[in-house]
């Protein structure tokens, strides 16, 4: 099956002032416009001037969403996905805040929260003119990737047996030594003492939890060269992601963290779709509806361990896990997915004129590839977690462990940790070198060229990245990345030039 990937005139196009872009300009700033339409009737709260940045960020960035929307661009171009989750992370989520009084627990909240919001679209929308900026000084540049990745199949089937025994072993070891799954699950989820419970098993995390990364990867080198077209059905890709689905809970998933399963399906269908057969945009709405309602349910699991499966024995009895944990859909939504009440009140602590916050000045990105050294080698450097709590609580209130603010400050809020709000229209330089660096790949690449087993994963943090913090980044992709990689390389037969009508 021959599996297409965009070629270089329709990727330069959704960057350049054409027709098509003005037009998806014009349909971007009418759903904007319609959208505020509706929050307005809804409520006089968004009488206020926080509206016209928070409208303006979204029509920039929606011009790419509606690129995506339509199918102008590939499904896992990482622009257009950046579009798509940026529409919600720079306008429907500060309105959101508004409508539902969402805002961060634990704080004394500024007299007036739609300002600070205000200011903070006004940060983003210059970020965004500066990604849009990248982007077209980028694609003037940008040069095609000449060579071909060819993957030795019976090698890679042979170096794949192996690690799956190996993160197989591993993973039951970690179980072993916690008690079996039960006492993992109690280790994972008691939130006072996690870090110490887990503390030592990073490494072996690292290696065991690439287990059904490998296995898909073995399946869709095998079905990609398979004349059959079973293995392009439906149904048999809906039990592959199933069986996957359920490797992805044995192995991280008990650990609590939702991320390690969404990316990881996530990449499970960027590998199906490069591999196998493409994938409609209809089938994504349905696995975004999964993944939301995964996403929803796990966090009672996060944070209440095996007492999630109340809801089993008593749906009802969900109304009393959201009071318990302080898990329901907005803190999902505004909480987990946005950031527009963490970096409004983190502007707002850093501008009050009594602020004794001292500015990291880079330390918490160099303590982000720290995290890659064990502890046994050096002493690791204090995290975002020091510079946050400090930023949100004050001077002198991280305690270790007894008091830490465990929020995410997106690249935006990082920014503002450690060079204040000026550095955060900056910060979206390396937004947009990442996505083009990312999009130049899809561009470039061929079919059947290993490197696009790991394009599908990286053209997530190209989106992701505006919600994350470098040290979730760095330790994502390595943890994910690092195993699977080794394989591959290790695999390859050879690499050669593409020929020059190829270019």
């Amino acid at each position: 099956m021959t599996v297409t990937t965009p070629n270089l005139s329709l990727l330069r196009s959704a960057g350049t002032a054409s027709g098509r872009a003005i037009e998806s300009l014009v349909i971007s700033a009418y759903v904007c416009v319609l959208t505020l339409t509706v929050f307005v009737a809804l409520s006089d709260q968004f009488w206020h001037w926080f509206v016209i940045p928070v409208v303006m960020s979204g029509i920039l960035i929606g011009i790419d969403a509606v690129d995506w929307v339509r199918g102008r661009v590939d499904l896992f171009d990482p622009i257009g996905l950046s579009g798509a989750f940026g529409w919600f992370f720079f306008f429907l989520a500060p309105l959101l805040t508004v409508a539902t009084g969402y805002w961060l627990i634990y704080v004394e909240p500024p007299a007036e929260r739609r300002d600070w919001l205000g200011w903070m679209a006004l940060l983003n929308l210059l970020g965004l003119i500066v990604y849009r900026g990248v982007r077209l000084i980028y694609f003037q540049r940008e040069r095609r990737i000449t060579t071909f990745w060819e993957i030795d199949h019976k090698r890679f089937y042979v170096l794949g047996a192996v690690a799956l025994a190996v993160t197989a072993l591993l993973q039951t070891y970690v179980y072993l030594s916690l008690g079996g799954i039960q006492g993992f699950i109690e280790a994972a989820t008691d939130q006072r003492a996690i870090r110490l419970n887990l503390q030592g098993y990073g490494q072996i995390f690292m290696i065991s939890e690439s287990f059904p990364i490998i296995a898909l990867m073995m399946f869709v080198l095998y079905a990609r060269n398979q004349k059959s077209s079973i293995y392009r059905s439906w149904l048999v890709l809906g039990i592959v992601l199933l069986v996957y689905f359920l490797l992805k809970i044995y192995f991280g998933g008990l650990r609590g963290s939702r991320n390690n399963t969404v990316w990881g399906l996530f990449w499970a269908i960027g590998l199906i779709h490069f591999w196998i057969r493409p994938i409609t945009r209809r089938v994504v709405l349905i696995g975004l509806i999964f993944l939301i309602t995964f996403m929803y349910i796990y966090g009672f699991y996060k944070n209440a361990g095996l007492d999630v499966m109340r809801l089993i024995e008593d749906p009802t009895a969900r109304v009393e896990l959201e009071r318990e944990t302080r898990r329901d859909f907005t803190t999902l939504l505004l909480g987990d997915l946005g950031r527009s009440d963490v970096q409004a009140f983190l502007l707002y602590q850093l501008a009050r004129p009594d602020s004794d916050y001292e500015y990291a000045l880079g330390r918490t990105y160099a303590a982000a590839f720290a995290v890659l050294i064990p502890r046994s080698v050096i002493e690791r450097m204090p995290s975002k977690t020091l510079e946050g709590t400090e930023a949100l609580h004050g001077k002198g209130s991280y305690i270790p462990i007894d008091f830490e603010a465990s929020q995410i400050y997106g690249i935006a809020g990082e920014a503002m940790l450690n060079f204040g709000f000026v550095a955060v229209p900056f910060a979206f330089i390396f937004f947009g070198l990442a996505n083009c660096s990312v999009r130049r790949w899809l561009s470039g690449l061929t079919p059947g060229d290993a490197r696009l087993l790991f394009y599908p994963f990286l053209s997530l943090f190209c989106f992701y990245m505006l919600a994350c913090d470098l040290e979730n980044i760095v330790f994502d992709v390595i943890k994910n990345i690092a195993i699977p990689l080794g394989i591959t390389l290790l695999s390859l037969s050879s690499v050669s030039r593409l020929p020059a009508s190829g270019q």
